[in-house]
């Protein structure tokens, strides 16, 4: 029997064979055909490469990137970076590192023209002594800014003088570069009535010490090196300094 010119060389299949046939696709080059998820495979693969490219290059890119690491940075392969800080991390023999005050920064106290601090410190550090005085008590400066230059030869100098050992004299003096008074907001001080007891840990016994533990910080002054300070630097009764406006505040405060 001749079958009907109607019906396709297709239709005398199974159905499910017929739809499998159905999905077969565009035809390539010489005739062959590919099946239609054949395209897919291929956008996929170019796809795979395609995140690869990238990822390959994001890498490259960050090699070069520094990540944040306590007070400075380091780049991925291990090497240091510069920190961009105001602040100086640095320490030696329990002394931090500090910056010398600018020169334009500075003013003379009115009682001693020859003792230097800026200009809020010796605002409030002259109001403070004027409080004293008015209450008996003579509170005098015995030092206030000093430079690198001037540092240099209370620690190498005195120290060889008095034959004591590094270690020694940084207990009670700071290396050049890493001394408070640098920074134009640390005063010496002394008793007016009691000279005999400058510079020395009795000095707490005078009545200007006392007066300071009682109101120092109405004027924005604190002891520098109280008994047992964290840095391991021996008790200065007499080492005051100024924590009164944001600059001084950061100076002495800042994350280290």
């Amino acid at each position: 029997m001749v079958k009907p010119k109607s019906l396709s060389s297709t239709d005398d299949l199974p159905e499910a064979q017929r739809d499998l046939r159905g999905r077969v696709s565009v035809s390539v080059a010489g005739g062959r055909r590919w099946p239609r998820w054949t395209k897919w495979v291929i956008v996929a693969c170019l796809s795979a490469i395609t995140g690869l490219l990238a990822s390959w290059l994001t890498y490259q890119s960050a090699e070069s990137t520094p990540i944040a690491f306590e007070s400075g940075a380091l780049r991925l392969d291990g090497s240091a970076i510069n920190a961009s800080s105001g602040s100086d991390s640095r320490t030696l023999l329990g002394h931090r590192a500090y910056e010398e005050a600018p020169t334009n920064s500075l003013v003379p106290l009115s009682m001693d023209g020859g003792i230097q601090l800026r200009q809020a410190a010796a605002r409030q550090f002259e109001a403070m002594i004027a409080d004293a005085a008015a209450e008996g008590v003579r509170i005098i400066p015995l030092s206030g800014f000093r430079s690198i230059e001037d540092q240099q030869y209370l620690f190498f100098n005195i120290k060889a003088e008095r034959g004591q050992t590094t270690r020694t004299r940084a207990e009670v003096s700071a290396p050049p570069g890493y001394s408070e008074h640098h920074t134009g907001y640390a005063v010496d001080v002394g008793d007016g009535s009691r000279p005999n007891l400058h510079l020395e840990v009795e000095f707490e016994q005078t009545p200007a010490f006392q007066w300071l533990a009682q109101n120092a910080a109405r004027y924005s002054f604190e002891l520098s090196f109280p008994p047992d300070n964290d840095q391991g630097i021996q008790y200065e009764p007499w080492h005051w300094r100024f924590v009164g406006d944001s600059d001084s505040l950061e100076t002495f405060y800042r994350d280290r």
